[in-house]
């Protein structure tokens, strides 16, 4: 492993630390990040990975795409994507609200 690469390496297990004890502290972030988004996500980052430690990707662009791998495998864990939440979008499914009891149900 290179000087770079772990240096990144312990760069994105921090910002991880950073993120989960944030959340686990005062439980600000909701989902928005569906299951097929994260499928979606996890094989991005494994393809930028696999560009990487081929030697396909290199040098700057190399680190570039294993700094966003890192970022996609932690938001897919994490189900929270911060740009979501700036635009308002949500790609989880919408939770099916319980009927009230005065509805007769048919």
């Amino acid at each position: 492993m290179t000087f770079v690469t772990a240096h990144v390496l312990t760069a994105l297990y921090f910002c991880r630390e950073i993120l989960f004890t944030h959340y686990l502290k005062f439980k600000i972030m909701t989902k928005n990040i569906g299951s097929i988004d994260k499928i979606i996500r996890l094989a991005l980052a494994g393809f930028f990975a696999v560009l990487y430690f081929t030697g396909v990707a290199q040098g700057v662009f190399g680190i570039i795409l294993l700094i966003l791998a890192g970022v996609l495998v932690l938001t897919s864990l994490g189900g929270f994507c911060l740009l979501y939440t700036m635009a308002g979008i949500s790609t989880c499914r919408a939770k099916k609200q319980p009927r009230p009891a005065s509805e007769p149900t048919l």
